[in-house]
C-alpha cells in the first residue's frame, strides 16, 4: 500500500474546521499532520513537520503571514514542493484569476459539498488541477472567460492609483482634491476598475485589494522566516 498523503488544514472557522478533520480523519490515504487557524501557526507547523498538501482558507486574518495570495506565494517560496487546496466563499473572478495566476489549480467554494476535499487533495498531489462546482461555473462563465481573466492586468496606472486610495479609507471627493481631478472622473476610473476586476461591491474590492497588496496589511510585507 502507498503511502498516505500528509496534509494540513488551516481554517480560522472552528465549525468547518471541525469538518474538515472529520472529512481527513475517515479516509485512510490521509495523514493530518496539524491544524491551524492562521499563517502563524501554518509556518510554524510547515518548519517541524513534513507536509504534501496544505488545505487552506482563502481569508485567514490575524497571523504573522498574512493570508490570501500573499501567504500562499510566501509559502511556495518557502517550501517549493507544499503543494495547496484553496477553500474560499469569495466567488468572484478576480480572485479566482489571482490564484492561477499563481499556479494554485485546486480550488474549492464553501458553499459546495465537502465531500469535494478529498478528490481534491489528490489532485493537488499528484500536481493536477480540481475545481468544486460552484467554482467550475465560474471559471467555465463568458463574463470570466473574455473579460475578468484579462481585468486584474489590465488596469491603467490612474485606476490603480484611485482603487489604492479608495481602499485605503479616502472618500471620492478626498481622492479627487488629493489627485487634482474632478468627483466624476475619479468615480468613473473606480467604477472602471471594478468592472475590469469583475466586482460589483465594495466588500469585494477590499478583499481583492487585500489579497493582491494593493492594501498593505501588518505587517506590510510578510517577512520570509528563512
Amino acid at each position: 500500500m502507498s503511502a498516505s498523503i500528509k496534509i494540513l488544514l488551516a481554517d480560522d472557522h472552528p465549525a468547518l474546521m471541525l469538518g474538515l478533520r472529520s472529512v481527513a480523519l475517515t479516509n485512510n490515504t490521509l495523514s493530518l499532520i496539524g491544524t491551524a487557524s492562521d499563517s502563524t501557526e501554518v509556518m510554524n507547523i510547515l518548519e517541524q513537520h513534513d507536509c504534501d498538501v496544505l488545505v487552506t482558507d482563502y481569508i485567514m486574518p490575524g497571523g504573522q503571514y498574512g493570508d490570501g495570495i500573499s501567504m500562499i506565494t510566501l509559502l511556495q517560496r518557502r517550501f517549493p514542493h507544499l503543494r495547496f487546496v484553496v477553500l474560499s466563499m469569495l466567488d468572484n473572478p478576480a480572485i479566482l484569476k489571482t490564484l492561477m495566476d499563481a499556479q494554485i489549480a485546486c480550488i474549492l467554494s464553501k458553499a459546495d459539498d465537502p465531500n469535494h476535499i478529498v478528490p481534491a487533495i489528490h489532485a493537488a498531489y499528484a500536481y493536477g488541477s480540481y475545481y468544486s462546482p460552484s467554482v467550475r461555473q465560474i471559471l467555465e462563465s463568458t463574463t470570466f472567460s473574455n473579460h475578468s481573466r484579462q481585468g486584474a492586468t489590465a488596469l491603467s496606472q490612474r485606476e490603480t492609483e484611485v482603487i489604492r486610495l479608495f481602499v485605503a479609507g479616502l472618500s471620492i471627493n478626498e481622492i479627487a482634491d488629493r489627485l487634482h481631478r474632478s468627483k466624476q472622473t475619479i468615480s468613473t476610473q473606480k467604477n472602471n476598475a471594478m468592472r475590469k476586476l469583475g466586482l460589483t461591491r465594495d466588500a469585494d474590492l477590499y478583499r481583492y485589494a487585500m489579497s493582491t497588496g494593493l492594501l498593505t496589511q501588518t505587517p506590510a510585507t510578510p517577512q520570509d522566516p528563512s
